[in-house]
């Protein structure tokens, strides 16, 4: 399944936002404590609309993962009641924009609506997709046993199983190649 660009930049983006957490992201600390570390990461997602580039706007972006990474864990019929709930709350009108180099999509809020609530939005908007395309699967947590990263697999075959927040499928391939030889031994 391919969603369409804009599914797939929010997903994307809602990944980084959620492995921005202390056990998922790659320092291993909460690495969204700062305005700056809010903007390089809009910045790096390709992000536009409204940045009022303040503490409010951190903190309400910081308050937003639990919500974005519990969508990850939800059944199709709770992830779509979730969904539904979202766009109920925040008065999501969607229609066709385009705008900085992107071809015709949707958006549900007006551009200069609060970072986070655009944000809510835009994911659930994804969400639409991904649950239409009863594709949820490819919403996943990291395989590693000490690692909390959620991804997405756009791999074709649906196989990837570790996320690229810390080289968690390197280093997992080489943990098991090393318990293979020391079993040999």
């Amino acid at each position: 399944m391919q969603f369409t660009y804009d599914t797939e930049a929010t997903l994307k983006m809602t990944a980084a936002l959620v492995n921005t957490v202390a056990g998922a992201s790659r320092s291993g600390d909460d690495e969204l404590s700062t305005v700056e570390q809010l903007a390089a990461l809009l910045d790096g997602n390709v992000w536009t609309g409204r940045r009022d580039r303040d503490a409010t706007e951190l903190d309400q972006m910081r308050a937003l993962r639990p919500e974005l990474r519990e969508l990850w864990t939800l059944s199709r019929d709770d992830a779509a009641e979730r969904v539904n709930e979202i766009l109920r709350t925040e008065v999501a009108l969607p229609q066709l924009v385009r705008h900085d180099g992107w071809d015709w999509h949707l958006h549900a809020t007006d551009p200069q609506s609060p970072l986070a609530t655009r944000m809510r939005v835009e994911v659930a908007m994804a969400f639409i997709d991904v649950i239409r395309a009863d594709e949820l699967h490819r919403l996943q947590r990291c395989g590693a046993d000490d690692c909390d990263a959620v991804f997405v697999d756009f791999s074709r075959n649906r196989s990837k199983r570790y996320c690229d927040v810390g080289n968690c499928g390197n280093r997992m391939h080489v943990n098991a190649y090393r318990a293979r030889a020391a079993a040999h031994d």
